[in-house]
């Protein structure tokens, strides 16, 4: 644990959505002690948001668990993309890129039709992309912003499940990324957590509504976590102490989120579990 980056942080050279590459120190997602076992042999996987961050920490670990995997992702991060996808191929498994964005439902379904063309099915649905933008006050949010981010954070999730269910089959499974911002609230990023929190009973919902079709739902709900999310948008003191309240005293790395991912994707690990948020705050024993 000592290991991993602590604050305090430079202030990073990225602007939004912000290219992990550019990012110093890089977020570690290779999970070099991880050891798979097979888990998901041969099963195809969809994750929003995949080129970098948890996505792309996730992405390699399901490849590593033996699933392909497709990436969605906005066009102007295609080299985290490019790199997010050799990464997966040097673990023999196959990758495809689908570029685009996840407000638009015609591109949501685009581009589960592309991956059932080419795999043939779709196994694993992970909810990821995400926008933020802190804001000091209610007036300081614009109407435009406020759309904005629910329309990417919590209609694209309803727009790739609306699209990806009927493809899937019993056993398979949807992955939401929540956060510990829709269980608290946060003074700063109120449009945000809000979506978060609606992503958090969306996740509850959903499963009800497919438990009896057999396929499971459920929600990761991270603290702080090393990714371009907010170096994008975050400079000075806000970025030099990111992480540093909670009780490790750091953010998360992405390959220590990316694990609960395969987890619930697992029906070996989580047969019996559905509707569940798994908080993941760094030694914190609170949320909500």
């Amino acid at each position: 644990m000592s290991s991993k980056p602590k604050p305090p942080f430079q202030p990073q050279p990225i602007t939004e959505p912000g290219l992990e590459g550019r990012m110093s120190p890089k977020p570690r997602y290779e999970a070099g002690r991880y050891r798979p076992a097979g888990k998901l042999d041969d099963r195809v996987a969809l994750v929003t948001g995949g080129d970098s961050g948890i996505g792309r920490a996730v992405a390699l670990m399901y490849a590593r668990e033996g699933a392909h995997v497709a990436l969605v992702y906005l066009e102007e991060e295609e080299p985290d993309a490019r790199q997010t996808v050799a990464d997966i191929q040097a673990e023999g498994r196959e990758a495809i890129t689908i570029p685009g964005d996840v407000t638009d439902p015609e591109f949501c379904r685009a581009a589960v039709e592309r991956v059932v063309e080419r795999f043939g099915k779709l196994d694993i649905l992970v909810n990821n992309a995400a926008y933020q933008k802190h804001r000091e006050g209610l007036d300081d949010i614009s109407l435009e912003q406020w759309e904005h981010t629910f329309r990417t954070n919590i209609f694209g999730y309803f727009y790739m499940a609306k699209f990806a269910v009927p493809h899937m089959k019993e056993g398979s499974s949807i992955i939401n990324t929540g956060s510990i911002t829709g269980l608290e609230g946060s003074k700063g990023l109120l449009d945000y957590s809000s979506t978060k929190g609606a992503i958090h009973a969306f996740t509850k919902s959903l499963a009800q509504n497919l438990v009896e079709r057999g396929i499971r739902v459920n929600c990761v709900a991270p603290g702080p976590v090393w990714t371009p999310l907010n170096p994008a948008e975050l400079q000075g003191d806000e970025i030099e102490c990111f992480g540093a309240d909670t009780p490790l005293g750091r953010p998360a790395q992405p390959e220590e989120i990316a694990p609960a991912y395969v987890y619930f994707a697992s029906n070996a690990d989580s047969s019996y579990v559905s509707g569940h948020v798994l908080p993941i705050l760094g030694g914190d024993t609170t949320s909500g």
